[in-house]
């Protein structure tokens, strides 16, 4: 088996998320318990941090990986989903597992797999973990997948959890509301170890949930926007990146010791934090955060896709030299209209859309756009859009390319 068949074999035989959205989502953590018994549960043999969140989750592990190796470190990171390659989630010191290891584990464990009719995500995360035990990692930065109180990487038992934010994302399985997909999120939060809130954007609602849940778990719990931390220069640009940075700052007060009555220190200074905030893409290979892809024209690229997105996204747009040339294309299970009316009124736009089965098909999208007097043309694919932008813009302009994880995906695959 060769490593384009046993990826065809797990895009293809367990369902994808990624891909198929709602059908792929398993509730519950049977299988995940399963099998972690098989795998001798692997997850014990090293420390995690536990990070969850509606947006900057990946960010935020990045980051958190790459402080810690700087600081010498051994470092697991395991983060969703993957731009170019399915090696992208599973890391060891920024270096992706190797195709043989995931050949290995398609080869040798399908007949124990099979007959639990797994989700991908679930077969990733047993992968993932047990890769970590046999690289002999110190510390592993886990990012939930979807939630969280379900979500298969909550077996593991943290020295830290961190939820970034809450917003509306994913409602269809965690809730309509705040508070809702809060006490989800919350789900994480484990007896007596420490949880940082990144921010609870004001609502006292969902402060009370996870103030309740640390409580009742006896779980030391700060609030990073009530914090007070020097900035950090970073390498990642977005204007999300400062709520971020101080999010990063207050996890690792509970890291180093800092914090009264915390038993962890690990051997962080502040060179270390220094360094990872710095060179956190070359460390780690992060992809996809207001990354600029080429200077002439200035040529973005932005994950950003859902609504607390994208309030970080418009403003951040507003500052581009020249015209705005936007190429866009979003999932059918976003809030689409509320997105759209956030975008700029005086861009070019390219709608399309990205080579995916949730994919909400360009005209479709377009047509929701046009409502709100966004002007523009169609493309079929995003690498057509793209060359289309590349055609009519000049020099000084500016090409954004987003609205969608897959779409970032699909211009790093075909044209960079």
């Amino acid at each position: 088996m060769t490593y384009s068949e046993a990826t065809e074999y797990l895009f293809t035989s367990a369902p994808l998320f990624q891909n198929i959205g709602a059908g792929a989502y398993k509730e519950g953590l049977s299988n995940t318990l399963a099998l972690d018994e098989h795998f001798g549960h692997p997850h014990t043999k090293y420390q995690t941090i536990h990070v969850a969140g509606t947006n900057g989750k990946g960010s935020t592990s990045h980051t958190l990986a790459a402080i810690l190796q700087s600081a010498g470190y051994k470092v697991g990171l395991y983060t969703s989903p993957h731009l170019v390659d399915f090696r992208e989630r599973i890391k060891v010191n920024g270096v992706m597992i190797p195709e043989e290891r995931v050949v290995k584990f398609v080869e040798q464990e399908r007949d124990f797999f099979e007959p639990l009719h797994p989700s991908f995500f679930e077969l990733a995360t047993a992968l993932a973990l047990k890769y970590f035990e046999e690289a002999e990692i110190d510390i592993a930065v886990i990012e939930t997948g979807l939630g969280g109180r379900l979500d298969c990487t909550n077996i593991i038992s943290p020295i830290l959890s961190i939820i970034t934010n809450i917003s509306y994302d994913h409602v269809q399985f965690l809730g309509n509301t705040l508070p809702a997909i809060a006490k989800e999120k919350a789900g994480i939060i484990k007896r007596d170890t420490p949880v940082v809130i990144g921010e609870t954007g004001g609502n006292t609602e969902v402060r009370t949930v996870f103030c309740e849940k640390a409580n009742t778990e006896n779980a030391p719990i700060m609030f990073a926007d009530e914090m007070h931390h020097t900035p950090v220069e970073t390498e990642l640009k977005g204007f999300c990146q400062e709520k971020n940075t101080q999010t990063i700052l207050t996890a690792l007060d509970f890291l180093t010791g800092e914090v009264e009555g915390i038993k962890t220190s690990l051997n962080i200074t502040q060179e270390h934090i220094r360094q990872g905030f710095a060179n956190v893409c070359g460390i780690t290979g992060l992809m996809g955060r207001w990354q600029t892809l080429s200077n002439k024209p200035l040529t973005i690229c932005d994950t950003g896709h859902n609504v607390g997105g994208w309030e970080y996204l418009s403003k951040q747009l507003a500052m581009t030299p020249g015209h705005l040339h936007i190429v866009i294309g979003m999932v059918g299970d976003k809030d689409i209209e509320k997105v759209v009316s956030m975008l700029p009124k005086d861009a070019t736009y390219y709608f399309t859309q990205a080579s995916v089965k949730r994919a909400m098909p360009a005209e479709d999208f377009a047509a929701i756009a046009q409502k709100h007097d966004l002007q523009g043309s169609v493309y079929g694919n995003v690498e057509t859009a793209f060359q289309a932008a590349k055609n009519k813009c000049n020099s000084e302009d500016t090409i954004f390319i987003g609205g969608s994880t897959f779409v970032v995906a699909d211009i790093l695959r075909n044209s960079f």
